[in-house]
């Protein structure tokens, strides 16, 4: 069965991490991007023709992807697209998905014989088996079907898409923007549906000023009894990276085995850039207690519950406890780090002391020396 993917790289959703670069190339787990988990995904399911959807900030997430090698989706083999930039109306303006891909129509219309598409955000990720999803799609009948994720519903996060399930498995509920209560499914947003739904849909729908994919074409056609839904549970790891406090607790997910191995040992292999790197160096002195450390660090302090990505130095008597660091960042000696997230190339001086909260990391920016 012929499928085409698209991916939507979203614009800064997350602060100061998302200033200069997409939700999509955002660093995750040391060695990984959040793009890493939809394009292995998708290429791990033979979807071989993949758009990806990006506005601005996309200059990082192209340099990271590349010609697509690692995934199998080589851009000169017409496996891999850019869709940019799109959705540049006289304010700049985003209004929502079914715009994007509305912009981005060519890529549908002379897409080859892809007779299926799946759609997949950037902030929320998994290791799933989208060949079953399709395989669910394709028996159900139905027009769209939404991946969905038990669980996350609380009463306290809002969720962007959130539907409830009778006793017979039927649809009851369906609400955006929720927050709901335990008992409802969040959506993973990925979504299944042939071709031409979506692109009839798409011209239908941007014709009558409704541009979002959630709130016009799942809630507002379910509630109009124009659409037929199924929905496919996923019973894995699923991570929603849709704040900096979600990001940041995330992060420290991959500390737990059964996490890193549901995200890493699942269905599939997950595949990055590749960047070979010497081993990390530890020092005769240093201590490194229940954390993630990529290749190619210096460490000669104590780190304690933290995620260190490649090339991080964490010089002597310097202490880091609860912190997310990224690529080639310096501590210098006797620094004090607690709930931190240092960005790319950061230098902190001897002595410095900085300190977040659980629920308010504090944010150092990219090359940033304090």
């Amino acid at each position: 069965m012929n499928v085409m993917g698209i991916i939507f790289a979203n614009d800064a959703t997350l602060g100061a991490l998302t200033d200069k670069r997409t939700m999509a190339s955002l660093p995750y787990g040391g060695r990984y991007r959040l793009v890493d988990f939809h394009l292995s995904n998708m290429a791990a399911a033979g979807v071989r023709h993949v758009g990806i959807i990006t506005r601005q900030n996309y200059q990082s997430l192209m340099n990271h992807i590349g010609s697509g090698e690692e995934w199998g989706l080589e851009l000169e083999q017409g496996g891999l697209e850019f869709l940019t930039p799109y959705a540049m109306s006289a304010t700049d303006s985003y209004h929502g998905k079914l715009e994007a891909i509305h912009e981005a129509m060519d890529f549908l219309e002379y897409g080859g014989d892809d007779e299926y598409v799946i759609t997949s955000d950037s902030a929320i990720i998994s290791n799933i088996d989208l060949q079953d999803v399709l395989a669910s799609h394709i028996a159900s009948g139905k027009d769209v079907t939404v991946v969905t994720k038990a669980g996350i519903a609380n009463g306290q996060k809002q969720l962007d898409l959130a539907l409830k399930l009778d006793d017979k498995g039927q649809i009851q509920d369906v609400a955006v923007d929720y927050i709901a209560p335990a008992g409802y499914l969040a959506s993973m947003d990925i979504f299944v549906m042939s071709k031409a739904y979506l692109r009839n849909t798409v011209r239908e729908f941007i014709s009558r000023n409704l541009f979002h994919m959630d709130r016009d074409l799942i809630l507002g056609q379910w509630q109009k009894n124009a659409i037929t839904l199924n929905v496919y549970q996923f019973s894995g790891t699923a991570l929603y990276n849709e704040s900096l406090t979600e990001y940041f607790h995330n992060s420290f997910a991959l500390i737990d085995p059964d996490v890193r191995h549901d995200l890493f040992g699942g269905y599939h292999p997950v595949f990055t850039k590749v960047r070979d790197r010497v081993p990390s160096y530890y020092g005769e002195c240093c201590s490194i207690e229940n954390s993630i450390v990529a290749d190619g660090c210096v460490l000669e302090g104590e780190v304690e519950n933290s995620v260190l990505f490649r090339q991080v130095t964490i010089c002597k008597n310097a202490k880091v406890k609860s912190c997310v660091i990224m690529n080639d960042t310096v501590v210098g000696e006797g620094a004090q780090l607690e709930y931190v997230i240092l960005d790319k190339d950061v230098v902190v001086h001897p002595g410095a002391k900085l300190c977040g909260t659980p629920h308010h990391p504090l944010v150092i920016k990219r090359g940033e020396i304090v």
